[in-house]
């Protein structure tokens, strides 16, 4: 499967938007960050895409891979 669009967490003026990277539209809207990020994460695993969660200043302070990582850590467990 090809992966899909990376999914941003950012600041709309009803609450919080989830888009996908390079769409102009939000995907959905929420009252709060939370809710945008546990919809942006279900639609990245679905996608095998990235989140980036950004602040209310805009830039970017979280992210999560959920998508064949080229760089694996390499526990040592």
């Amino acid at each position: 499967m090809a992966k899909g669009k990376n999914q941003h967490v950012v600041k709309h003026p009803d609450g919080w938007a989830v888009k996908g990277a390079g769409n102009s539209k939000a995907t959905k809207v929420t009252r709060t960050q939370a809710q945008a990020i546990e919809k942006a994460e279900n639609i990245a695993r679905n996608q095998k895409s990235d989140t980036k969660i950004h602040g209310v200043d805009g830039k970017i302070r979280a992210g999560n891979s959920y998508g064949n990582d080229p760089c694996p850590p390499k526990d040592k467990k």
